[in-house]
């Protein structure tokens, strides 16, 4: 069951991959396949993919290029990981009590998505479960800012559109630089645990 904090809020802004839907066992097989198609020479295991839940494809690479004095290229890995994630998107199930919860406040308060992945395939995501009406086109990725997750800047983006203060804002999120970001942005969050999916 989604745990809700005891305080007000006017609007919600939504990760989208493995809260909103999840997606997220899907993602680690691309990743892994286009690492793998690049010949990577660096393990990537499943929990370090977790603990990059929210951060942008290419930010993850570089950072792992950095730790194992490699010259993978970013743009290259993410684009083909993408482009194998595309073809599963019809396999991509809602995660069910989150969903419902944005379903439940459609049309009673401002709601946003903001994620780390590309914007077709956020919307390809939602579009699958029926969930894309819901967010009156706010959807927020790192292209649109200067910084992604975990810095604020995704989150500060979705208040400004909805027309709200970051404080009046509350985040529903599975990964730790989510849950930073919406900190530096000065919103309440919610952490979805990866037992709701």
């Amino acid at each position: 069951m989604l745990q809700l904090p005891d305080i007000p809020f006017q609007a919600l802004i939504f990760d989208c991959d493995g809260t909103l839907v999840d997606s997220m066992p899907l993602h680690y097989q691309a990743w892994v396949a286009s690492l793998t198609h690049h010949q990577a020479p660096f393990a990537f295991s499943e929990d370090f993919f977790y603990s990059k839940a929210g951060v942008r494809e290419q930010d993850v690479v570089k950072e792992l290029n950095l730790e194992y004095g490699t010259q993978v290229d970013p743009d290259s890995v993410a684009d083909y990981k993408a482009s194998l994630f595309e073809k599963m998107i019809p396999q991509v199930p809602a995660v069910r009590p989150v969903a419902d919860f944005a379903r439940s406040m459609h049309g009673r308060v401002p709601m946003s998505v903001a994620s780390g992945s590309e914007e077709h395939i956020v919307r390809g995501c939602l579009t699958a479960n029926e969930l894309l009406h819901l967010f009156d086109d706010i959807i927020i990725t790192p292209r649109l800012v200067a910084r992604g997750k975990p810095a604020p800047d995704m989150f500060l983006l979705a208040a400004e559109r909805m027309g709200v203060k970051p404080q009046d804002c509350l985040v529903l999120e599975d990964g730790q630089s989510g849950i930073d970001a919406a900190k530096a942005a000065g919103m309440n969050w919610v952490f979805v645990p990866r037992s709701l999916r």
